[in-house]
C-alpha cells in the first residue's frame, strides 16, 4: 500500500511538472515548432524547384560570383584564404562531427547523464540517416561549372556538410545554452553554433562542390531536425526519461 501511494505521488509530481512546463514554455515551444515546420516547408519547396530546374540561373550566378573573373577555375581570394575555406569546410565533415559528438556524449556520460548522452547520439545518427536518404531521393549531380577544390563522394542535394553541421552544432549549442543562467551567455553560445553552420555551408559553395540551393536545403532540414530534437529532449526531461540539464550558476 505504501509503495502504491509513493508511486501515485510520483505520478502526480510528474503531471504537475509537465503542466508547469507547458505553462512556462508554451509560446517558445510553439514558436520553435513553427520554425521547424517552416524549415521543412522551405526544404520541400527548394527540392521541387530544383527538380523543375527553375533554380539553375540563381545557382550558376552565385557560384560564378565566387570565382576569379579571369579564370573561373580559381575561387577569388589569395591562397591562404582558399586554404582557410577548406579548413572551415572540414568542420562539417563526418569525421569531425563524429568526434565532436563523441566528445560531448562522453562528457555527458561522465557527468552521470547517460540517457542524455544516448539521446544526443541518436539525434545525430538520425540526422545522418535523413541526409543520406534525401540525397538518394533526388540524386542531383555536383556542380560542373568549376573544378572541385575538395574531394566529394555523394550526390549534391541537399548538402550533407551543411545539414549535419546545422544539426550537430545547433543541438550542442542548445544543450550548452540551457545550462547557462545569463542571457548574453546563452545568446553567445547560440550565435557561435549558428556561425559554425553558416561557415561550413558558405565554404561548400566557395569550393565549388555544391550549388547554393544544396546548401540552403541542408541548412533548412538540419535546423528543423535540431529544433525537433531539442523539443523532444525537453519533453523527455519533463517526464524523467532524460536527465535535466542542471548547470552551474554563471556569475556576472
Amino acid at each position: 500500500m505504501a509503495r502504491r501511494i509513493e508511486e501515485t505521488e510520483q505520478a502526480v509530481r510528474k503531471t504537475l511538472a509537465a503542466t508547469d512546463w507547458l505553462r512556462r514554455l508554451e509560446w517558445p515551444v510553439l514558436l520553435i515548432l513553427l520554425i521547424a515546420a517552416g524549415s521543412i516547408w522551405a526544404f520541400v519547396e527548394l527540392a521541387d524547384e530544383v527538380v523543375e530546374g527553375t533554380t539553375a540561373a540563381f545557382d550558376r550566378s552565385i557560384l560564378l560570383a565566387l570565382r576569379n573573373a579571369q579564370d573561373a577555375s580559381q575561387p577569388f581570394g589569395p591562397p591562404w584564404f582558399q586554404e582557410m575555406m577548406r579548413d572551415f569546410t572540414a568542420l562539417g565533415s563526418t569525421g569531425v562531427l563524429v568526434l565532436v559528438t563523441a566528445a560531448a556524449a562522453g562528457f555527458l556520460s561522465l557527468e552521470g547523464k547517460r540517457r542524455a548522452s544516448l539521446a544526443l547520439v541518436l539525434s545525430v545518427a538520425g540526422g545522418m540517416l535523413i541526409s543520406q536518404l534525401a540525397k538518394m531521393g533526388l540524386d542531383r549531380p555536383r556542380p560542373d561549372l568549376v573544378p572541385h577544390a575538395t574531394v566529394v563522394y555523394t550526390a549534391s542535394f541537399p548538402s550533407g556538410h551543411s545539414m549535419m553541421s546545422a544539426a550537430v552544432y545547433l543541438t550542442l549549442g542548445a544543450l550548452v545554452a540551457r545550462t547557462r543562467r545569463i542571457r548574453r551567455v546563452k545568446v553567445f553560445v547560440l550565435v557561435v553554433a549558428v556561425s559554425l553552420s553558416l561557415l561550413v555551408g558558405v565554404s561548400r559553395v566557395y569550393l565549388g562542390v555544391h550549388w547554393p540551393t544544396d546548401v540552403l536545403a541542408g541548412w533548412a532540414v538540419g535546423a528543423a531536425w535540431a529544433l525537433l530534437c531539442w523539443v523532444a529532449m525537453l519533453w523527455l526531461q519533463v517526464h524523467g526519461n532524460v536527465e535535466q540539464a542542471n548547470g552551474p550558476v554563471a556569475r556576472k
